[in-house]
């Protein structure tokens, strides 16, 4: 199958150009900056576009002529969401919007998945599961832009786009951006070791449960929706399983066999925060979706990439 991957360079993206080449797929690959080569990114085919020009997006879409979509490229942190909301909806709607636009133009019968997030939900009953009937309710620039670009995807399919949307929870693993929790403390979990003294790591609010899934699981769900899902369709991506960020820290001193003093930081409290939430992945694993590896498995991967990253300093 012919793939475009937008946002081909991010954590995400890289992790599922590799999959899609695993697959003997030919991976069409759009940054946002220009790489040495597309084989850098296990692409067949490479092209720097600012999804926020319609007309470079229109260019790119018309050379590439995919039979299929995966669009990941947004502005992904919630945090520094609050920091450029007018970048945040530039990016993640107005970015989206332009690319159904010249796929309606130059690749009419392409498959779409078209990447939203769970936090579309916004806070969720604790012990409950969001699933795709749940209301949404965003309460941060990030969700907002997501869902934005939501409904500009709902009106692309009812105008005859073959199209799907995912909602990822949150998912964890290598050559994600330390501006994410769980990357941040392995890092600084890294960086204690070896000095004289208590370990001291500094976090922002521990309490919020959140769903976590392993990236490798996450990229396969995408191909497979691909191949099974079904136009007009939302898809949650979600293990099911709630977990604190407390939980995980712990988890990760485990690994690192490092005792800690926890301090707040109150720069890395967020204006508002969602206390609970939790996604039901059933009607995914309809489709016979089944992931093979862990939230574990993953803080693994960042803790030992945080240690990799270390040595090489």
């Amino acid at each position: 199958m012919r793939i475009l991957v937008t946002g081909a360079d991010g954590f995400v993206g890289r992790h599922l150009c590799r999959h899609l080449s695993r697959h003997k797929d030919e991976v069409l690959a759009l940054t946002g900056v220009l790489h040495a080569s597309a084989s850098d990114l296990h692409a067949d085919w490479h092209q720097a576009v600012d999804l926020t020009q319609s007309t470079a997006v229109m260019q790119a879409v018309a050379e590439a002529r995919p039979e299929a979509v995966i669009h990941l490229a947004g502005f992904s942190s919630v945090g520094k969401s609050y920091q450029d909301p007018s970048q945040t909806y530039a990016v993640n709607t107005l970015g989206t919007v332009n690319l159904l636009a010249a796929l309606q133009t130059h690749a009419p019968s392409a498959r779409v998945i078209a990447v939203s997030s769970g936090e579309v939900y916004g806070a969720v009953r604790a012990g409950e599961l969001a699933n795709e009937s749940h209301a949404t309710a965003p309460i941060n620039p990030y969700s907002g832009s997501k869902l934005a670009a939501e409904i500009a995807c709902q009106q692309a399919c009812h105008a005859g786009l073959s199209l799907m949307i995912a909602r990822p929870f949150n998912h964890l693993g290598r050559g994600q951006s330390g501006h994410f929790v769980v990357p941040a403390l392995a890092t600084q979990l890294v960086a204690s070791v070896g000095k004289p003294g208590r370990a001291v790591i500094h976090v922002g609010d521990l309490s919020p449960v959140r769903d976590f899934s392993h990236v490798d699981d996450v990229v396969e769900a995408y191909r497979l929706l691909l191949e099974r899902g079904e136009s007009g369709q939302i898809y949650n991506i979600a293990s099911g399983v709630g977990r604190s960020i407390a939980e995980l820290l712990d988890e990760l001193l485990r690994l690192a066999n490092v005792d800690a003093q926890i301090e707040l930081d109150r720069a890395r409290l967020r204006p508002n925060e969602i206390p609970y939430l939790v996604g039901d992945p059933g009607k995914l694993r309809a489709l016979g979706w089944q992931p093979t590896r862990s939230a574990s498995d993953a803080l693994a991967e960042v803790l030992a990439e945080a240690r990799e990253t270390a040595a090489k300093v």
